[in-house]
């Protein structure tokens, strides 16, 4: 019989440059060795062009953007589960005009 084995602790630090920010737009790049999330910020000056200013660059292994998946997967299910189905698609014709948030 073999025993389960036990998981190890989880010790969460921030370093001395952590930073956080806001994306309304991720970009998705692969290659063989890695996926890479662009992040930045869509704005709209009118409904014919949407400005995108990229802020961050992630590269993940494709076993982290797996397991990246599976995460935000669970999460996005319990989260319609609690406040109702989310919809990709815009309810009006009016696109925003301005910043995007």
């Amino acid at each position: 019989m073999n025993p389960t084995p036990q998981q190890p602790q989880l010790n969460l630090a921030q370093t001395a440059d952590y930073r956080e920010s806001y994306a309304n737009s991720v970009q998705v790049r692969v290659s063989v060795w890695d996926f890479q999330l662009v992040f930045g910020l869509a704005s709209s000056e009118s409904p014919e062009q949407v400005n995108i200013r990229n802020h961050q660059a992630i590269f993940l292994s494709p076993q982290q953007a797996k397991a990246l998946w599976n995460v935000l997967g669970q999460n996005l299910a319990q989260y319609e589960q609690a406040f109702g189905t989310l919809n990709l698609e815009p309810h009006g014709q009016n696109f925003p005009q301005g910043p995007v948030n």
